[in-house]
């Protein structure tokens, strides 16, 4: 896949470098020449000296060529135009960052495929922390209907041992939810369990479940705070 991203801030270059190390092509834009310069002999993409809004950088970054845009720059405006732009030469795969969410409605009309807000993401995962201090991490879905939990499986936890079967068969554990996914160790790959699968202590799993559930399914797997190691997450470039 050929993605353009306007911005060379940190989040725009750790993206580009996220996305050359999944096998794309990706080429950056931005007016600042030492951003461009880190790009290029750095990362290793291709990076444009000018205005992600000027259709002739644009067009020399391949804009015509690209499966998907991403709009990180500065200014929500500036992100704007620069859908606009990338609408008019046929791209229909739109990312954009937003800052300020009164452009939340404008972002909509110019048909941008995902609007992230890295603001609303930091304060969600800040308010989660407070919140839940005993689950290691937390994802929304669904207006935050849904919630998809990082929990740990301890010696002392009760799922210790047991089959994800014995686990669902359980009249305790909380209608309607799943385990999705079972990590051995830190360093082993993410798996999706089946119902013989034995979570093992020292283990990591990840449950789906309703918003109203989250305490219920911690109460369940009676894991504690102090089981849990100190999560750190940075939001680049808020």
């Amino acid at each position: 896949m050929y993605v353009v991203i306007g911005g060379a801030g940190m989040m725009g270059l750790g993206l580009a470098q996220q996305l050359l190390k999944l096998g794309h092509t990706v080429a950056i834009i931005d007016l600042d020449p030492l951003a461009c310069r880190f790009a290029r002999e750095k990362i290793g993409v291709m990076a444009f000296e000018g205005s992600a809004v000027s259709t002739t950088v644009l067009l020399e970054a391949g804009i015509r060529q690209a499966n998907a845009v991403v709009a990180a720059l500065r200014d929500d405006a500036l992100n704007l135009a620069m859908i606009t732009l990338s609408r008019s030469y046929g791209v229909s795969h739109i990312v954009v960052r937003m800052r300020d969410r009164e452009f939340l409605e404008a972002y909509r009309l110019a048909q941008a495929s995902h609007i992230i807000s890295s603001v609303d993401l930091a304060v969600a995962t800040m308010a989660n922390a407070i919140e839940y201090p005993e689950v290691e991490s937390m994802m929304h879905f669904e207006q935050g209907q849904i919630e998809v939990l990082k929990l740990p499986v301890p010696g002392d936890c009760y799922v210790a041992g047991r089959t994800v079967a014995q686990i669902a068969q359980d009249p305790r554990f909380p209608t309607g939810s799943l385990i999705i996914g079972y990590q051995c160790h830190a360093c082993a790959s993410l798996e999706i369990p089946n119902g013989n699968t034995v979570l093992a202590a020292g283990s990591t799993i990840l449950v789906v479940t309703r918003s109203e559930l989250v305490h219920p399914m911690i109460d369940y797997l009676g894991i504690q705070a102090s089981h849990l190691p100190t999560l750190e997450v940075s939001h680049p470039n808020l």
